[in-house]
């Protein structure tokens, strides 16, 4: 049996080459997991994208020293940090590169003390930890790993055995430890994205190619006694880079649902729609060819458009330094939607594409920030997964920022409504914050998967509405879902109603539930703005 006594800084880099391949694997069922049934998971490519940074940066160290290569990854990490689990993620490899410090190589004993102050990082990063995720798991792999070496065993790989062991087995039990994993039947995503990576290593460690070649890593199954525990397949994340590849095919026979279930694993935001004479088709991919030559076995090819999605975010970023608001103070606010990147930028913000699906990295946060000539920045988040990307890019930059706890589009919205150019940053920072928390938000979209969320009992493709990102409503369409999540506002108190609607469909559709609405409501202001929002057929504003 092999036995390895120690690693280079050389192997360590290889080894986590290796660990993100597997991820690459698993990502998009990783995205599956997540807890609400909306396609917004994004953990899993959140994930891997940063460790595709992680790995970008291992390259450029210094030297192959074990402490030169585990200090670039983790400022790889950090700067390309997505999303909650990024975020996390960054701050595990941060940990490590502390551990392996100094270290010309590493052996058992140097791993095990790394994972421990890995898993000490992950949870100093956190507010509020919170057990049954990401956190647990990598307490309990580096308690696993110090307990091989208190056996005096020194051989990485049993040591890495005995980790991915415990990693699988602290994956299944989190739903045993968070409520609303367990009642909606799956693990969490981020401990799977660790175990994941974990057991790409150990299969590098093995030698074993051939794993890499011919097999898939699988999804850890909860302790739980729960008939729907494995979820099915959602619409995955979508990634902000690679191609944006659109074209029609003509033929006869077409099947759109089937050319969609072909595609769903050749790239992101993907929209198929058609007959069986014609299909369009729309996908972000970082292989286009792939996905066109799949399209050319089925008929002809027209109107074939691909855009580098690389090129217009360095040519947007390149363009927003020339832009700079006129205040002394400059907000910068993430949005998603054409329509709502109008809102913000008429308002005066400067915007970075992102929000559900999309989490900028922090590097894209501070190169904006960076990018303007105001030394004083407020960033507005607008979604719980953008904000500790916001945080950290505060912490790097030379500039006095401020993040707003921003976590919907209305609260965006009405904190920049607020904004006064010519009052100070702190008066600024405190209205604001009194008018997010005084809006209530609403979001009304399709379910991506069967699942069981506070009571309901809620099937694929059904419309379910969100209050204040609580699942409140599964109805029987679209508009009837706005309809009973307005219900539970108290609108006879309020004095604005605005509501964003993604397309030409969703207006024509809720035109006649306005009408009505305005009826029943004549003090109430109602407006109808385009959004252009993804994966949210309305997203709604209560003032």
């Amino acid at each position: 049996m092999k036995h390895v006594d120690s690693l280079s800084g050389q192997e360590l880099r290889d080894m986590f080459v290796a660990a993100t391949h597997w991820l690459e694997k698993n990502a998009s069922d990783i995205d599956a997991l997540n807890v609400f049934p909306v396609p917004d998971g994004d953990t899993g490519t959140n994930m891997l994208l940063t460790m595709r940074s992680t790995i970008e940066e291992a390259y450029r160290a210094p030297d192959h020293s074990t402490a030169a290569v585990a200090g670039a990854m983790a400022k790889g990490a950090l700067m390309g940090a997505r999303g909650n689990s990024g975020v996390i993620l960054s701050q595990i490899w941060h940990g490590l590169a502390q551990g392996l410090g100094g270290k010309e190589s590493f052996a058992g004993k140097d791993l095990a003390d790394a994972l421990l102050m890995a898993s000490v990082a992950a949870y100093n990063g956190i507010d509020n930890p919170v057990e049954g995720t990401i956190l647990t798991v990598a307490k309990e792999v580096a308690s696993a790993a110090k307990a091989q070496v208190d056996s005096s065993n020194d051989d990485l790989i049993s040591i890495m055995e005995a980790v991915v062991s415990a990693a699988r087995e602290s994956v299944a039990n989190t739903p045993n430890l968070l409520s609303v994993l367990k009642e909606a039947g799956v693990v969490d995503a981020g401990g799977q994205g660790l175990y994941t990576i974990l057991e790409g290593i150990l299969h590098y460690l093995r030698d074993e190619v051939e794993e890499f070649q011919s097999s898939k890593p699988g999804i850890v199954i909860g302790n739980m006694p729960l008939v729907n525990r494995t979820p099915q397949m959602m619409v995955a994340d979508e990634v902000p880079y690679g191609y944006c590849t659109e074209f029609l095919i003509k033929g006869q026979g077409l099947d759109p649902d089937r050319l969609r279930t072909r595609l769903k694993r050749q790239g992101e935001s993907l929209i198929v729609v058609g007959d069986s004479s014609a299909v369009r088709v729309h996908i972000h991919t970082l292989d286009p060819g792939n996905a066109v030559h799949l399209a050319t076995a089925l008929g002809t090819v027209h109107q074939v458009s691909i855009r580098n999605m690389d090129e217009q975010h360095q040519g947007f970023l390149e363009m927003q330094k020339g832009k700079v608001l006129a205040a002394d103070i400059a907000i910068v606010a993430v949005v998603s939607g054409d329509g709502l990147s109008d809102v913000f930028t008429s308002l005066g913000a400067v915007v970075v594409p992102g929000g559900r699906t999309m989490n900028p990295s922090t590097k894209d946060l501070l190169q904006t920030v960076n990018s303007l000539a105001s030394d004083k920045v407020i960033i507005l988040p607008n979604n719980k997964n953008v904000i500790p990307a916001a945080r950290q890019a505060r912490s790097l930059t030379q500039k006095v920022v401020k993040v707003m706890a921003t976590v919907s589009i209305p609260q965006g919205i009405a904190a920049l409504l607020a904004f006064n150019s010519e009052a100070d940053l702190e008066t600024n920072v405190q209205v604001m914050k009194k008018s997010q928390v005084a809006v209530k938000s609403i979001a009304v979209t399709r379910a991506a998967r069967f699942s069981r969320i506070g009571g309901l009992s809620i099937k694929r493709k059904q419309p379910i509405g969100f209050l204040d990102g609580e699942l409140v409503v599964a109805g029987d369409d679209i508009v009837d879902t706005l309809g009973k999540v307005l219900a539970k506002v108290d609108l006879d108190a309020a004095e604005v109603v605005t509501i964003y609607y993604r397309g030409d469909a969703e207006r024509t559709e809720v035109e006649p539930f306005i009408i009505s609405l305005r009826e029943q409501h004549p003090e109430l202001q109602i407006e109808l703005v385009r959004g252009g929002q993804p994966h949210y057929d309305y997203i709604v504003s209560v003032e």
